[in-house]
């Protein structure tokens, strides 16, 4: 489908605000924020889907060279550019409006993603190292606007993480564009031209550090022991590094890689560590 709903897994990151909010001693949330919280992940569902539509507009010449992409409504013809506009145009203006009734400060959160996105497309994701970050970037605004919508400060430690784990993801991806795609039609990206099989390695062997060793930070910091009143998040650690693991496993013996999405809705080893961290995070904060 045009509007990618397999990506809206992404959005899932809005209601981290929310979720560790819950245990919070320092700032108390009502039960009712959960139902902002979940109007904001469907407004930025809204607003991607907005910004994929933009985005097929803008390539599908491209994609039509493309041995999957070829198969999107804009490129293969099952959707007219006239009406991919006038829906990308009316997702984005929904996603706005309601984003202003939820909170101002919110609204402004999605204003700076879909400008951010637009600029990605039209010029930014043909610069090296620049396009990880925008994408990174992306999701930082995902965290930060769902703590936004329900009014508690978000950690730096976290978004810190999520750039991180976001820079991760997308290295990651690149690495499968790059040697896997390599030579073929699929290889038409202009940043890849930027990176080699070498640097890409170095960079997520460091990112793959720096996001164990940040979110072990995190669970051991005094703030976060004090919100807690307990210093149980360590616990989770574990399910992080191997997340991380398994995720290289499946990048550099499996190559794969080019689709964070669906590998983490497919692999049933990564599934299972994603539910019983969650798990462990709800009973550490409850």
């Amino acid at each position: 489908m045009a509007m990618r709903p397999k990506q809206w897994t992404k959005n899932a990151l809005v209601m981290a605000g929310y979720i560790f909010a819950i245990g919070d001693k320092t700032q108390p949330i009502a039960k009712s924020a959960f139902w902002g919280a979940l109007a904001a992940t469907f407004l930025f569902c809204l607003l991607s889907s907005a910004v994929y539509l933009f985005n097929d507009i803008m390539d599908r010449e491209q994609d039509r060279h493309h041995p999957e992409k070829k198969n999107r409504a804009v490129a293969s013809g099952a959707l007219s550019v006239k009406s991919a506009i006038s829906w990308s145009l009316i997702f984005a203006v929904f996603s706005l409006v309601g984003g202003y009734f939820l909170s101002v400060q919110f609204a402004f959160v999605l204003l700076a993603y879909l400008i951010l996105q637009i600029a990605y497309t039209m010029v930014l994701k043909q610069i090296s190292l620049v396009d990880i970050f925008v994408i990174a970037i992306g999701f930082v605004l995902r965290a930060l606007g769902g703590a936004l919508v329900v009014g508690v400060e978000f950690s730096p430690w976290l978004l810190l993480c999520t750039l991180l784990l976001a820079l991760f993801l997308a290295l990651c991806k690149r690495r499968h564009e790059k040697v896997v795609l390599s030579g073929t039609n699929g290889d038409a990206r202009p940043a890849l031209g930027g990176y080699d099989e070498k640097l890409l390695d170095k960079l997520i062997a460091v990112v793959s550090f720096a996001t164990i060793a940040s979110y072990s930070l995190y669970t051991f910091w005094p703030d976060t022991v004090e919100k807690f009143n307990s210093n149980k998040m360590s616990l989770t650690i574990p399910f992080v590094v191997f997340g991380i693991f398994r995720y290289l496993n499946l990048v550099y013996r499996h190559k794969k890689g080019d689709k964070p999405e669906q590998i983490l809705l497919t692999d049933g080893p990564l599934l299972v560590d994603i539910l019983l961290y969650g798990v462990t995070v709800l009973w550490i904060l409850l």
